[in-house]
């Protein structure tokens, strides 16, 4: 199975955190894009399963931290 792109799938894990952090104010359609997107991009049929996977890779890849956290590039 291929794999996304580290930093693609690092923002769409950062992006369905926050906006299912504060759901009364995120559109649900986007929330289920990206649920949609990030099953699809891990090969997964959860969204919870899909969460779960794309961190591993991304600690696998040493991008396990959200992008706000990550030392800024020197």
């Amino acid at each position: 199975m291929l794999k996304p792109d580290p930093t693609v799938l690092r923002r769409l894990v950062d992006e369905y955190e926050t906006l299912t952090a504060a759901p009364a104010t995120a559109p649900e359609s986007r929330i289920a894009d990206l649920a949609y997107t990030l099953c699809v991009s891990t090969g997964t049929r959860d969204v919870g399963r899909a969460l779960a996977t794309a961190r591993a890779w991304l600690a696998q890849d040493g991008r396990g931290t959200p992008a706000a956290a990550a030392p800024a590039a020197v």
